[in-house]
């Protein structure tokens, strides 16, 4: 197969999909690599790396796109790409559909098969390519909360752990998954005070027995989080339904219970938010105020770290990416259960329900779809 790695024009956008020791192991298979002149700089990764590792440069995206059977990426197209995808491109990256119906109609129109990251799932509904992710951007929302509480930055002014004598700030964290963990884990580790909230009764167990003492946990209502914003100086968003929008559990209104200064994170950004004020913002701008909260809401926070992100996607996506190079997409996904729930769209016609619900549109059965295709290949 003949796979394409653009550069990310996403604004602020530094990471790249694919390492050099990808792209050699694409080449162990047979495989053929062109890779965009410059798309691994921002993440540390010169071109001559590539080049050793048997990529073919290419100047420009538009030769990327123009040449490549499959096409790996960090984040979705934007506008300025849609018109380079082909009918019948596999496009294997993080898409987000149900945050953008610009995008998901751009993508029906386009034809293209659409294999989204963050809904390639396992038995267990673990999502192994958005993990870790949203490890990395788990532990930055902390990171970044605690920078935007400093006075300068308009938050209250707050020292995240305190010091002696002085009372350590409140962390809310509204999630108990990936990243709600690893952002109590940092919170904690800073020593601030933190509640982390969800739904589920026996996650709450389970991150009682993990967390250190300075980590209480929370039934999540909207009674308790109305309570619970009160006091809280950093308060991260970090809730998940795959594949489709999050819901908002801060609605505008809560705001004002909040003390001026109180910074909100919202990680599910990218997902619609689950807070009802935030919209997405760049790394060159990230924030703004309203009724004096300050709203972090950037929505490829893992961007501003891009080596340890290129890093950790590429050891997720790779052993996914080879089973659809080796086999072609559609006997990937008829093989393996995982590929076949990242299937979003699939020329034109989409065959993921959070997608199909979140703009009323039609919802098409994949196996019908995969079966065709089989029995296209077989005449």
């Amino acid at each position: 197969m003949v796979i394409g790695v653009p550069k990310e024009i996403k604004n602020n956008e530094n990471r790249v999909a694919l390492t050099p020791a990808g792209v050699a192991e694409f080449r162990r298979f047979g495989h053929t690599v062109y890779v965009q002149v410059n798309a691994g700089v921002e993440s540390g990764f010169e071109d001559e790396e590539y080049i050793d590792a048997g990529a073919v440069m290419l100047p420009t995206i538009e030769d990327v796109y123009g040449i490549s059977e499959m096409i790996m990426k960090v984040k979705e197209p934007i506008a300025s790409e849609y018109n380079l995808i082909k009918e019948d491109q596999l496009l294997f990256t993080y898409f987000h559909f149900a945050s953008s119906e610009e995008l998901t109609h751009a993508m029906i129109e386009r034809k293209a098969v659409c294999l989204a990251y963050e809904t390639v799932e396992k038995t267990d509904r673990s999502l192994p390519l958005l993990i870790p992710m949203s490890e990395v951007a788990g532990r930055m929302a902390v990171q970044e909360g605690a920078k935007y509480l400093e006075k300068p930055q308009k938050g209250r002014g707050i020292l995240l752990g305190g010091v002696p004598g002085v009372k350590p700030a409140h962390v809310l964290i509204l999630g108990g998954g990936i990243v709600g963990t690893q952002a109590a884990k940092m919170a904690a580790g800073l020593g601030a005070h933190v509640t982390i909230m969800d739904i589920s009764l026996p996650r709450l167990r389970y991150l009682s027995d993990i967390m250190p003492e300075n980590v209480d946990t929370l039934m999540s209502n909207e009674y308790s989080i109305r309570e619970a914003v009160k006091h809280s100086d950093l308060i991260i968003g970090a809730v998940l339904i795959p594949g489709a929008k999050a819901p908002h559990l801060i609605t505008r209104e809560m705001l004002k219970l909040m003390r001026p200064g109180t910074v909100l994170v919202d990680v599910a950004v990218d997902q619609g938010g689950c807070i009802e004020t935030c919209t997405p913002t760049t790394h060159e701008n990230p924030t703004y105020v309203i009724d004096n909260v300050v709203h972090y809401c950037v929505a490829n926070m893992p961007g501003a770290v891009p080596y340890t992100s290129t890093v950790a996607l590429t050891n997720a996506t790779l052993t996914y990416a080879l089973q659809l190079a080796n086999k072609g997409w559609q006997k990937a996904c008829r093989d393996n259960e995982e590929l076949k729930r990242g299937l979003n769209v699939v020329n034109g016609k989409i065959v993921y329900k959070g997608v199909a619900d979140a703009f009323g549109l039609p919802l098409n059965d994949v196996n019908e779809l995969l079966q065709r295709e089989e029995e296209e290949i077989d005449y």
